[in-house]
């Protein structure tokens, strides 16, 4: 099972710094991290999208998510992903071909 936790940071300008300084202090949980938002140079967004895979105890990992987003402008929520084996293929009606 691999935890995701998605941060959607609004006002990146002025929430970036206190963000940064959270996943800093969790860095450890950090497996990877990817930081997305629109624009570049001078037509950088004021939004942004941080994707990161997390490791370790759940407790703290949903610690990590509660205290991102106290932050003013910037929510987060923990998604679970799993490959669920043995999952039986139905072939419904409508993947027959029409004449």
């Amino acid at each position: 099972m691999k935890t995701i936790l998605l941060i959607l940071v609004g006002q990146r300008k002025e929430a970036a710094i206190q963000v940064q300084k959270v996943l800093t202090g969790w860095g450890c949980m950090i497996k990877t991290r990817l930081g997305i938002h629109d624009g570049v140079m001078e037509n950088c967004s004021d939004q942004g999208l941080l994707i990161l895979e997390l490791a370790g105890d759940r407790k703290k990992m949903d610690e990590l998510a509660r205290k991102v987003s106290l932050i003013k402008g910037v929510s987060s929520k923990l998604v679970d992903l799993k490959i669920v084996k043995d999952k039986k293929v139905v072939k419904s009606a409508s993947s027959k071909k029409a004449k």
